[in-house]
């Protein structure tokens, strides 16, 4: 989803479905052909920082959960993580291209933040886009939290934590770092970054993120 495309009307959520209707390369040698940089990516005129030890090569998820992009692609991403090689450490950023993005970067972090991330992160999709549930507000988002078993009072008072107000900060200069201007979106080594309007799909974007994390230990 474009920064543009902020209203989510039907047409859009059916578009979701076929996201990823571009037939693929059938090996790495074509693949490695067919990616360009300024068509399938682009590289940072500054690089970004990374949040990695040594060695390790950071690939970020940028992400909004109300976008239905970034619902379809969730399960190509899970699937692709459990692939990753042990040198790559993949992070998702929730971004805000406005200011009421922000209830919802804070419910990623607030969630991190209690370790109940892995638990409910597929329940925030599911509740806006199959429970048509509105989570937009910051009452809204604690109301919700409470009914998965979550403390409101501990909740909220994480959610207005020095802590969650930094990382959703740090989130959104990471995002501006790395010029996001949609999502799904990824940004590979801190050098390169990719997306579905870039690559024409998210499943081709995946493969040329595996392209870009080879170039990125090559410059180790």
């Amino acid at each position: 989803m474009q920064r543009r495309e902020f209203s989510l009307s039907a047409a859009t959520v059916a578009a979701a479905a076929t996201w990823g209707g571009v037939a693929l390369p059938t090996t790495a040698q074509a693949q490695a052909r067919a990616f360009k940089e300024g068509t399938d990516y682009l590289t940072l005129g500054k690089p970004a920082p990374t949040d990695v030890p040594a060695g390790q090569v950071e690939v970020v998820e940028f992400f909004w959960y109300s976008c239905p992009h970034c619902n379809a692609f969730e399960p190509a991403l899970e699937a692709w993580i459990q692939k990753a090689p042990k040198d790559v450490t993949v992070r998702r950023v929730p971004v805000a291209f406005r200011p009421d993005f922000e209830p919802q970067q804070r419910l990623f972090y607030v969630l991190e933040a209690m370790g109940k991330l892995n638990e409910l992160h597929k329940k925030v999709f599911n509740a806006i886009h199959v429970e048509r549930q509105a989570l937009n507000t910051a009452d809204q988002v604690a109301a919700w939290a409470e009914k998965q078993g979550l403390n409101k009072a501990q909740f909220v008072e994480m959610y207005n934590s020095f802590s969650v107000s930094t990382k959703a900060r740090k989130a959104t200069q990471l995002q501006d770092t790395y010029a996001v201007d949609g999502v799904p979106a990824l940004g590979i080594g801190g050098r390169f970054y990719t997306s579905g309007q870039l690559a024409q799909n998210m499943d081709r974007a995946l493969q040329v993120a595996d392209y870009l994390i080879a170039q990125s230990r090559k410059a180790k």
